[in-house]
């Protein structure tokens, strides 16, 4: 038995990069930083962000691109997926990516208002956003 399960609470570090497949699927691609904070041995804060290349598809990819914007927090739930590619140079690339198949907007909906420029009523904690899974059975074009 084994498990790839990854879960991340980041913020987006920049606007949804969308495209389509020629058979018309979505694809979005985001990076998500996620910072520890941790005392070193003479008792100073120190921070470490990481990086994560999150790939979303189809329904996943159409809910990120209209509602996750820059500096959003968002809960992510997938897969890590390596691959590799030869770029224009023919130099050898590699890289490993979060598969999502669950994103969850975190925050204020107040905040999520106030970037799309909607109302921006009451700034006291607000319900939970929705979660948002891709359908079970529902295989990956690759």
């Amino acid at each position: 038995m084994s498990l790839n399960k990854v879960m991340l609470i980041g913020n987006v570090g920049k606007d949804p990069e969308v495209r389509h497949l020629e058979s018309g699927v979505p694809v979005v691609t985001i990076p998500i930083a996620t910072t520890e904070r941790y005392k070193d041995k003479n008792g100073e804060v120190k921070e470490q962000t990481e990086w994560h290349n999150v790939v979303l598809w189809r329904a996943l990819a159409e809910f990120t691109e209209k509602y996750v914007h820059k500096g959003k927090q968002i809960y992510i739930e997938g897969k890590l997926r390596s691959r590799s590619w030869e770029d224009q140079s023919g130099q050898k690339r590699y890289t490993t990516e979060v598969i999502a198949d669950t994103i969850q907007l975190l925050g204020k909906k107040s905040d999520t208002e106030q970037q799309s420029g909607g109302p921006a009523a009451d700034k006291t904690a607000a319900p939970a956003e929705p979660v948002i899974e891709q359908p079970e059975g529902d295989d990956l074009p690759f």
